[in-house]
C-alpha cells in the first residue's frame, strides 16, 4: 500500500539532534582524520535510525534529520551554483550566542546544478522509510536577506530585480529536480518574513536602503513564482521562525506586518508558523488564512528548551486559533526544527523524542488522525 499524502496533522520541521558519534565523525571528518566514505558511511547509519525512531512516534512524514549539514541553510546555498561559503571573524548574533562566522558570497550567476548533492540526500531517506520522505530546504528569501550587499560581485545583481528574478528561476529548478528525484513533500524555510515583523530587522534593512515590506511583498513573489508550476501532486510547505541557534533566538514581533501577504500571495500548501513564546504574537494573523485546503501548523510545542507541554495547553491554544481558522485547516508541529545547526538546542535526544510523540497524541485526541 502507499503511504498517505501530505498534509498530516503531526508533522515536524526536520532537524533532529546530532547524536554524538554523528557529531564526533564530522569533526574528524573535517581536520582529514576519516574520509568522505567513512563519514558517509556513519551518517547513512544513523539516518537510517532517526528514520526508524520517527516512524515508531507515528509521524507520517520523516526527514534525516538535516545530519548531513552543519547548518539548515548554508549548506544548500554553498552548494548552488555561483554562491560560496566564506569564514570571517565574527559570526552573526543571537540573543546570548553567536553563530560560526561564514558567510554566503555571490561570485557568479546563480543556478541549481543538476548534481546538487542534496537530490541523493533525499533519495536516500526515501530508499529508507514506509511513510512520507520529506525534504527540507532553505526558501528562496535566505539567498537575499543573508547576503549582504558588498558580497553581491555580479555587476548584473546590483539590480535587486534582476537578482530576485534569478533567485526564483533557481528555485523553479530546484523544486522540479526534487520531484524528479522523487520527492512528493518539499518544505521551504522561508524565515526572514518573520524576521521581517520585528523592529530591528526592519530598521536593520532601511538602513542598507531596503524597505522591509517591499522585501515582504517581493520574497512572497519569489516563491510563488518558484512553485506554481510545480505538478499536482507535489505539496509544498513553510517554515517560518526568529531564528533558532542552540535555544537562541535572533528575533521577535507578531506575524501581523506580514500575515496577509504570506498566506495568501506565496501559493503555499502548509504553513509552519512558530507559536512557542510571546515573541510570536497572538493568533488573529491566523484570520488572514483562506477557506480552503491550505493548512497552518501552529509551532504550540518548543523546541528551545526541555520542559515537555501539557495537553491541557495545547487543547486550550487550538481552542483559541480555533477562534481565528477553521480547525480542520489546523495541525500540530514544533516550533523549529531541534538542530537548525549542527551544535543542537539545549536539551536531550529523550526530550526530543517526547516532544514529537506528544505532537503526535495531541493530533489524534483533537482530530482522530495523524
Amino acid at each position: 500500500m502507499s503511504p498517505p499524502a501530505p498534509p498530516f496533522r503531526a508533522d515536524h520541521i526536520g532537524s533532529l539532534l546530532r547524536p554524538k558519534e554523528v557529531a564526533r565523525s564530522r569533526v574528524a571528518h573535517s581536520e582529514g582524520r576519516i574520509q568522505d566514505d567513512e563519514l558517509r558511511e556513519i551518517e547513512d547509519r544513523f539516518i537510517g535510525q532517526a528514520i526508524r525512531l520517527q516512524q515508531d512516534v507515528g509521524l507520517k512524514a520523516v526527514t534525516d534529520g538535516e545530519y548531513r549539514r552543519a547548518f539548515w541553510h548554508y549548506d544548500f546555498m554553498g552548494m548552488l551554483d555561483g554562491m560560496t561559503l566564506e569564514e570571517r571573524d565574527e559570526g552573526i548574533s543571537f540573543a546570548g550566542a553567536t553563530l560560526k562566522p561564514i558567510y554566503p558570497v555571490l561570485t557568479g550567476k546563480l543556478g541549481f546544478p543538476d548534481n546538487h548533492p542534496m537530490l541523493n540526500h533525499f533519495r536516500y531517506v526515501a530508499g529508507k522509510t514506509s511513510v512520507v520522505p520529506k525534504m527540507s530546504i532553505p526558501g528562496p528569501s535566505c539567498c537575499h536577506f543573508r547576503i549582504a550587499p558588498d558580497d553581491i560581485h555580479p555587476p548584473e545583481y546590483a539590480d535587486p530585480e534582476v537578482l530576485m528574478a534569478d533567485i526564483a528561476r533557481t528555485y523553479r529548478k530546484a523544486v522540479q529536480c526534487f520531484y524528479d528525484a522523487g520527492c512528493r513533500y518539499l518544505q521551504m524555510d522561508d524565515i526572514f518574513f518573520a524576521y521581517l515583523c520585528d523592529p530591528v530587522h526592519r530598521q536593520a534593512k532601511q538602513d542598507i536602503g531596503q524597505d522591509p515590506d517591499w522585501l515582504v511583498d517581493r520574497y512572497a513573489w519569489m516563491m510563488r513564482q518558484a512553485i506554481k508550476d510545480r505538478p499536482q501532486d507535489m505539496i509544498i510547505g513553510m517554515h517560518m521562525c526568529r531564528g533558532n541557534f542552540m535555544s537562541a533566538h535572533a528575533a521577535t514581533g507578531a506575524y501581523d506586518p506580514v500575515a496577509d501577504t504570506v498566506l495568501n500571495k506565496t501559493g503555499v500548501d502548509i504553513f509552519f508558523m512558530e507559536y512557542d513564546t510571546r515573541r510570536a504574537g497572538g493568533l488573529a494573523p491566523l484570520k488572514y488564512l483562506a477557506k480552503g485546503h491550505q493548512r497552518v501548523m501552529p509551532g504550540f510545542v518548543t523546541t528551545k528548551t526541555p520542559e515537555l507541554e501539557s495537553r491541557d495547553k495545547l487543547l486550550r491554544l487550538f481552542d483559541q486559533a480555533a477562534r481565528h481558522v477553521d480547525l480542520m485547516q489546523l495541525g500540530l508541529a514544533p516550533q523549529c526544527g531541534f538542530a537548525s545547526t549542527e551544535e543542537g538546542n539545549k536539551l536531550s535526544e529523550m526530550d526530543q523524542w517526547k516532544k514529537l510523540e506528544l505532537v503526535v497524541r495531541t493530533a489524534e485526541e483533537i482530530w482522530g488522525e495523524v
